[in-house]
């Protein structure tokens, strides 16, 4: 039997992810091995995630999918641009984790929230206007180290990060940011492969969650419709029960004096819904908001 090369990154929580889906190919009757591949996100840490461009986090295991070093790539579905090398595809989206943001905090006393996320940082600060955001890099490990030794109010993260590397502690200390809405497609896991193995894509769509491959499909055409990369403010959150689907998103000035947000829900689902309510945001004065990004 073949061994399929499972390619990710180093950090603690894509070994986990990559693990999962190695059990879950298992359970399929797949065996496989992790290769550990190092993305320029990983390599430059003294640089804004804004300043590095979109594919800091996948671009070296596209490259490692496409010259056939690995047979499938494992990712934070909200690192991978929207639109795929057309040599590359979707094999699966995992059940979806928790969504949601969390502040884990120090120093109540402080002002100083700590976050790399432009999206954060925006709609912090259109909820906490007299606080100040500092820069935050790294995995999820060096970054509840530094603000363990910080005097900052906390830094925020992605919920489903912590859960799943068992960061319970930490979780005790958090707070729920529910009015924040979350990156498109935060806490989903999905598997990528070369679009011509149409076999090895049939055994691994196994894998697939409906609701959850639909709902960050939505979010996701909202973000390529709305043109955001890293560089945008833009949140959404689509939750899909059967056919019915309730929606938010949100785009935010970066210095959050600015927002628009809508709520939609629809008894069909399909992915062009997040093109539809992405033109509505635009109409509703999201145009505005997108074109000071752009000067």
């Amino acid at each position: 039997m073949i061994e399929l090369k499972i390619g990710t990154r180093g950090s603690d929580l894509a070994r986990f992810q990559a693990n999962l889906v190695q059990q879950k190919l298992a359970e399929i009757g797949l065996d496989s091995k992790i290769v550990i591949i190092k993305t320029k996100g990983d390599a430059i840490q003294n640089r804004s995630l804004q300043s590095l461009g979109t594919g800091i986090f996948t671009k070296a295991l596209d490259d490692a999918l496409i010259n056939g070093a690995i047979d499938i790539a494992v990712h934070s579905m909200k690192d991978v641009p929207t639109v795929l090398s057309p040599s590359l595809s979707e094999y699966a989206v995992l059940e979806r984790g928790d969504d949601g943001d969390v502040l884990v905090g120090n120093d109540p006393s402080s002002q100083v929230v700590a976050t790399g996320s432009i999206r954060r940082k925006a709609q912090w600060l259109r909820r906490h206007p007299n606080d100040v955001v500092t820069d935050l890099r790294g995995n999820v490990e060096t970054r509840i180290e530094k603000v363990k030794r910080s005097e900052w109010k906390g830094g925020i993260f992605a919920k489903a990060g912590l859960v799943r590397l068992n960061r319970h502690l930490d979780l005790a200390d958090s707070m729920d940011l529910d009015w924040m809405i979350p990156a498109p497609a935060q806490g989903a896991i999905v598997v990528i492969g070369r679009t011509e193995e149409r076999v090895l894509q049939e055994q691994v769509y196994q894998l697939n969650h409906h609701e959850s491959s639909l709902a960050v499909a939505i979010e996701r055409t909202f973000l390529n419709t709305l043109e955001g990369g890293c560089a945008a403010p833009i949140g959404a959150r689509a939750f899909v029960s059967g056919k019915r689907v309730k929606f938010v998103g949100c785009l935010t000035a970066p210095d959050g004096q600015s927002e628009v947000r809508l709520e939609r829900e629809s008894m069909e689902g399909a992915p062009e819904l997040g093109a539809v309510w992405a033109n509505e945001l635009l109409n509703e004065g999201g145009r505005e908001i997108m074109r000071l990004l752009q000067n």
